[in-house]
């Protein structure tokens, strides 16, 4: 069966000359739908530039991205927004990524009018009213501002957001190390529930091993851009081969 999402030889270079980054070398993944992929590394390794051109805000220098069969590497206009709503995008930072002088449901009300999904704003508002229902929060709460809520709450509105298109695949960059261990565990939960419940597939960004080995299917640890390791959670994590992978899972406190 073909794989959901496809990345071929990726390469994602900043800048120009002397002065450019070459932050993403040759990466080259595979998501199945339903699948959980962890994609870990240290801060600044290339993890974040990977899930942003997956999702093409970052346009990529070379390589092929394959979603369902097509290379969606060069989309424009049009058809960019058309696989926009397949793919979506779970940030880091929940609160910077809300508008603060928006009531949260209006913003995810504007997010399924661009798109001309549903007749009328009352609709939409019933839908924004299922969304955040499904992923645990109060109807009334719609009413509410950004900053009228915690940290994992807002976490929450985001994943609500995602999910207002029903998209195939959620790329998550980080989306527990800004949280409470507490409050993690519960997001954690959420997504796990998601992807039974939605088929959903995730990219799951992340440098902290202890997380992919609890929710992800498979794993690609990532060094200087590069992709060294892959393969399920168990064997990536119980029976490491390269050496960066060794010194991270060195690095992971026990308790």
């Amino acid at each position: 069966m073909n794989p959901l999402l496809k990345v071929e030889k990726l390469n994602v270079i900043y800048g120009r000359g002397h002065h450019a980054l070459h932050a993403v070398k040759n990466v080259s993944i595979e998501i199945s739908s339903s699948e959980i992929l962890g994609l870990v590394g240290e801060s600044g390794c290339g993890k974040s530039s990977i899930g942003k051109t997956i999702i093409r805000l970052t346009d990529p220098t070379s390589g092929k991205i394959l979603f369902k069969g097509t290379d969606v590497s060069s989309l424009q206009g049009k058809a960019l927004k058309t696989y926009r709503q397949e793919v979506q995008m779970v940030f880091q930072d929940p609160y910077g990524s809300m508008n603060p002088r928006i009531k949260v449901g209006n913003a995810i009300v504007d997010v399924l009018s661009v798109h001309g999904i549903g007749t009328s704003k009352s609709e939409r508002m019933e839908q924004v009213v299922d969304l955040f229902e499904s992923v645990g929060m109060q109807a009334d709460w719609i009413y509410r501002y950004p900053h009228q809520f915690s940290g994992g709450q807002r976490q929450r509105i985001c994943i609500a957001r995602a999910l207002a298109l029903s998209p195939d695949l959620l790329v998550a960059d980080e989306p527990v190390s800004a949280l409470d261990v507490s409050i993690q565990a519960e997001i954690l939960a959420l997504l796990e529930e998601l992807r039974s419940s939605r088929k959903l597939a995730f990219l799951f960004v992340s440098h902290d091993l202890a997380v992919v080995r609890n929710l992800c299917d498979r794993v690609a640890v990532m060094y200087n851009g590069e992709i060294v390791e892959t393969g399920s959670v168990a064997d990536v994590i119980d029976n490491p081969q390269h050496e960066y992978t060794r010194k991270l899972l060195a690095a992971v406190p026990s308790f």
